[in-house]
């Protein structure tokens, strides 16, 4: 049996450079472990240390976190790599990097909405457009802000209902923010009667409105006449309020409102309805009643 017998001896040939090979590298082997192990407790040191520095320099913290978590990454895969080249394996590292590019890139192709929400809620991390609590309008919503993560954010709309924006949307539309400007100015359109006198009805505004709970003293009530409509002349009533939260601005638009009605009523001006006249009469100018045009057409 010459063959089996030499393929015998080629396997133990083979077995016994493996075995030699791995006293040689045993002791790069024994290192590489130990690399790997000193690595692990370091990169947990290293991204503890991170966020601390991160959550000093930056008061966000999903910034903190994501640059302590790349703290951590980053120890681990130096530790990884510092073992590969203590087994020889220079090659095995450059190909490894090469799969990660390659792999990185597939990925950005096939995640480009959630690299896309990612990249915008690191931007917006950064710029700090909002906080948790701040009551803002985007893309229509409006409510509170609550959670604020890298992917998307949370918003709790004054109705009790919890939305989550994709960070993209929120990063590409408009953003008001009611909580930055400590005042806000109510604004709203008041109709009165053709006949009533509209010096009297403007002063009569703002006497009711000067002493307002919740309006700015040092602000100025304004009311400007802005157009003859169908049924009346419409005024635009100005007021500032002191405070620029949404329950304070609905209960100042409600308390104006009274007021404004009970200061009509108590000086006979009229808020008027919509009114139609009906012409029955060919070529009569303006129309006419139609008591006068019924009697005139029954005799």
């Amino acid at each position: 049996m010459p063959k089996l017998s030499a393929l015998i001896d080629k396997l133990i040939g083979k077995l016994s450079g493996w075995l030699e090979a791995l006293v040689v590298m045993l002791p790069n082997l024994v290192l590489a472990v130990l690399v790997v192990l000193v690595a692990l407790p370091l990169a947990r040191v290293a991204g503890q240390l991170a966020r601390r520095l991160f959550a000093r320099v930056t008061h966000n913290p999903p910034i903190a976190n994501l640059l302590a978590g790349s703290a951590r990454l980053i120890v681990i895969l130096l530790g990884g790599f510092f073992a590969l080249e203590l087994l020889q394996l220079d090659k095995t590292v450059t190909s490894l990097l090469a799969g990660v590019g390659v792999l990185g890139l597939a990925l950005g192709f096939a995640f480009q909405d959630i690299a896309a929400n990612f990249m915008a809620g690191l931007l917006m991390a950064l710029s700090q457009p909002f906080s948790e609590g701040d009551l803002v309008e985007i893309g229509g919503y409006k409510g509170r802000i609550g959670r604020i993560k890298l992917r998307d954010t949370e918003l709790e709309t004054l109705d009790g209902r919890s939305v989550l924006l994709p960070n993209k949307d929120v990063f590409q539309n408009a953003i008001v923010n009611y909580t930055h400007t400590a005042h806000r100015r109510l604004d709203f359109v008041v109709g009165t009667a053709y006949c009533d006198d509209m010096t009297k009805v403007q002063r009569c505004i703002i006497g009711a409105l000067e002493d307002l709970d919740g309006r700015l003293p040092d602000r100025t009530v304004e009311v400007f006449f802005q157009e003859f409509a169908e049924s009346s002349i419409n005024a635009e009533v100005r007021i500032w309020l002191s405070a620029a939260d949404e329950l304070h601005y609905k209960r100042c638009r409600s308390e104006a409102m009274i007021a404004i009605k009970a200061a009509f009523d108590a000086n006979a001006i009229t808020i008027p309805f919509p009114i139609r006249t009906l012409d029955f009469g060919a070529g009569v100018v303006g129309g006419e009643r139609l008591r006068d045009h019924l009697a005139r057409t029954a005799s």
